[in-house]
This record gives C-alpha cells, sequence and structure tokens, in this order.
C-alpha cells in the first residue's frame, strides 16, 4: 500500500519536471532566436575579418604557387653554398612561366618585400633568361645578374616553399632575415616601424594622460552641478558627437592654421610677435585628438561620479578631514573604476587613429594607422597591413588583460 502511495505521487511530480524542462527549453530556444541576427551580425562584420586578418599576417603562398618547381627543387638545400644546376634549372622554368603566364609582377613584389630594391631586377632576369635556349643556367643566371649569386635570395625562394612566414610581423617589428635564415634587425636607414609604434604609444598616452587632466574636473563640477545646469553643460560635452571627426579635424586646420584665429589672438594680445607654427607638428596632433576623446574619457568617470553619495564627504568632513584630504582619501578612490574605464576606452581609440594625424600633423607625426591605410589602399600589400594591425590589436588585449588584473573588468563603468 505505501508502496503504490509513492508511486502515486511520484509520477505527478516526474511530469511537472519533464514539462518545466520543455518550458525552460522553448524559453532559451526562444531567446536565442532573438539574438542570433545581432550573432551573425557580429560574425560577419567583426569575427570573420578580424580571423582572416590574423591569417593575412602569417600566411602568403605567393612563392608556393608560382614558382612550384624552386621552391620543390630547394626543399633540400643546405644552405651552406649556393644551390645547384638542378635548381636554377627549375628558376628559369618558372620564371618563363610566370612571365607567360603575367604573375612575374606578384614575385617581384614579394621578393621586393624581403629583398627591397630587388624586385626589378626579378623581372629583368626573367625577361633575358626567355633568351637563353639551353644549359648551364648556374652561371648564366649569375652573369645576367649579380643577385642569384646571393645566398640571400635563395633564403627568400626556400622559405617561400610554405605557405605561412613571420616576414610580415618581422618587417612589422623591423626585423629581417639575414643571408643564412637568422633573424636580425633592419638597417636604420630602413626601419620605420618600431620608430611608428614608439609614437603611437607616446601620442595616445599624452592624449590620454591629456583627456584626463581635462575630464575629471569638469565631471566633478557636472556630478555636483545642479540637474538643470548639468543638464545644459552635458548638452555641450555630448554636441561633437553631431559632427563627423573629419570636419572636427578639418576645424582645427582652420584654427590653428598660420593666420589662423588662434594666431591672430595672440599676436593681437601681444602674447607672440609673430605667427606660431601650430599646425602640421605634433602639437597640432595632440590638441586635435584631445579635443575629440574628451568626451569618451569625460563620460565614464561622470557616470561613476554620480552614483557616489554625497553623504560620503559629509560624513569625512564631520569626523575631522580636510576638504582636500577627504577628497582624496574618500571620493577620489571610488572614482577610479571611472577613471579606469575612461583612460582604457581613450587610449584604445587613439591607438587606431588616422585622420587626425594624417590631416594636423606633419611627416614625423603619423602614427602605425597612416602605414595601415597606405598598404592597404595604396602598395596593397595586405599581409604587411594585417601584420601591423595584428600588433595593435596584441598590445590591445595585452592593455585589457593588464585592466582586468588591476581594476577588474567587472567594474567597468561607461555609463
Amino acid at each position: 500500500m505505501a508502496t503504490a502511495i509513492v508511486q502515486t505521487t511520484g509520477e505527478p511530480t516526474v511530469l511537472l519536471r519533464s514539462s518545466l524542462r520543455r518550458s525552460e527549453s522553448k524559453r532559451q530556444l526562444k531567446a536565442f532566436a532573438l539574438v542570433l541576427p545581432l550573432l551573425l551580425f557580429l560574425i560577419v562584420t567583426f569575427v570573420l575579418p578580424i580571423g582572416r586578418m590574423m591569417v593575412n599576417a602569417v600566411h602568403d603562398d605567393t612563392l608556393l604557387r608560382l614558382m612550384p618547381n624552386t621552391t620543390t627543387a630547394l626543399a633540400d638545400w643546405s644552405e651552406e653554398d649556393l644551390p645547384g644546376e638542378e635548381v636554377y634549372s627549375a628558376l628559369a622554368m618558372d620564371l618563363t612561366n610566370a612571365r607567360e603566364r603575367r604573375t612575374l609582377g606578384q614575385i617581384a613584389s614579394r621578393v621586393n618585400l624581403d629583398l627591397p630594391g630587388t624586385g626589378s631586377q626579378v623581372t629583368s632576369s626573367a625577361r633575358k633568361v626567355s633568351t637563353l635556349t639551353a644549359g648551364p643556367y648556374k652561371a648564366a643566371f649569375i652573369q645576367i645578374d649579380p643577385l642569384w649569386g646571393r645566398k640571400e635570395i635563395w633564403g627568400l625562394l626556400m622559405r617561400g616553399g610554405s605557405g605561412f612566414t613571420a616576414s610580415y610581423l618581422l618587417r612589422s617589428l623591423d626585423f629581417q632575415y639575414d643571408a643564412e635564415s637568422n633573424v636580425v634587425a633592419t638597417p636604420p636607414e630602413t626601419s620605420i616601424f618600431r620608430g611608428a609604434f614608439v609614437r603611437t604609444l607616446g601620442i595616445s598616452l599624452g592624449v590620454t594622460f591629456a583627456t584626463l587632466l581635462l575630464g575629471f574636473p569638469l565631471a566633478y563640477l557636472l556630478a555636483t552641478l545642479p540637474p538643470r545646469s548639468s543638464n545644459l553643460l552635458m548638452i555641450m560635452v555630448v554636441l561633437p558627437f553631431w559632427t563627423s571627426m573629419l570636419v572636427r579635424t578639418v576645424a582645427w586646420v582652420v584654427l590653428l592654421q598660420h593666420n589662423g584665429i588662434v594666431n591672430q589672438v595672440l599676436v593681437g594680445l601681444n602674447i607672440l610677435s609673430e605667427p606660431a607654427d601650430l599646425i602640421f607638428n605634433r602639437f597640432a596632433t595632440v590638441v586635435a585628438m584631445t579635443q575629440i576623446q574628451l568626451p569618451f574619457t569625460l563620460l565614464p568617470i561622470y557616470s561613476v561620479m554620480k552614483t557616489i553619495p554625497p553623504s560620503h564627504m559629509r560624513a569625512a568632513r564631520s569626523l575631522g578631514g580636510g576638504p582636500f584630504y577627504s577628497f582624496w582619501r574618500v571620493y577620489f578612490p571610488q572614482t577610479l573604476p571611472g577613471i579606469a574605464a575612461g583612460c582604457l576606452l581613450t587610449f584604445i581609440l587613439c591607438l587606431g587613429y588616422y585622420i587626425t594625424p594624417a590631416l594636423v600633423g606633419g611627416p614625423s607625426d603619423q602614427m602605425v594607422g597612416y602605414y595601415i591605410a597606405n598598404y592597404t589602399n595604396k602598395q596593397l600589400n595586405w599581409g604587411l597591413a594585417s601584420a601591423l594591425s595584428a600588433i595593435l590589436l596584441m598590445a590591445t588585449l595585452v592593455l585589457y588583460y593588464v585592466f582586468n588584473k588591476l581594476v577588474g573588468v567587472d567594474r567597468l563603468r561607461v555609463g
């Protein structure tokens, strides 16, 4: 009788649990269906392009596809001396085929990336080798151009036997392969990217610090003023978002030019005896970027300050703390999550700046974004552009990791 009662009371419980599980599954399925369009949008517009960029930074099968005979013949090369006759014969066959198929330009561009200035030599050698009727090819190639008597070119062609390469990443950090395929520093006269990265980091840090100095007092003022006044000031803070970055940057060109408003005011007030060079230099770059980035630093700080109860400062003052001591020991520590969030956002955005330095900066003020755009749009070297972008991405991820360790992402407040 007891067993029958247990079974009778147990069946409704099982049915109820099953019904709850089905209901929960349907709810989760509906929720997933609602976020699926956004998920697909992020995958197509964000994840896939970044993934493709990362692959392009380390993948290049140009020589493997266009010079298959040479790369295969070099597989057993010892690198102690110049390759044998069979390798030169394979080279003659590949260059002749490339000239007929109109792919010689791709080979020359790829060789010129690792050995600057040798692309034209490859093209010229292909034209001359087509007149040869028979071997031996080794002596003929060296006579056509001394390039083929250097081990550097053969080391490059041997590394081209793999579809993956470290050349783009090395070049992005001003490193290269020597004649023995060892990684060495690029000569100072051709090193540009390390200086560009240092300049990018320096400008980004300077702009971040400037926006913090300007944004923190203004955020405190907005957080402590009556709502009517603070709302009016907040409209003025976010007003620049209604215009594009290009328009705001061009406005600074007008303001800072030799006969611009700023110089006219400074000369009119007798602060300067003649107009100063305020445009097309580092000063103009930092000023313009600071004005553009100020709201991105200010708004997270302001949002955190609005959550700090005024009673904290009154309690500190009532316990004997002076105005500065109470602010520094009680109020300021509570604003650190907003400061960290604003500075992190501004610094990351500054790393990728291109338009502003290009318009108001000088030749020595261009950041990494300029080189990425140049290799993407003008030189069509997607591998090097992807490598530069990948390094910036890695720097951003490292910064995010450090931020998470020091502050904690769970304390991030941006609005």
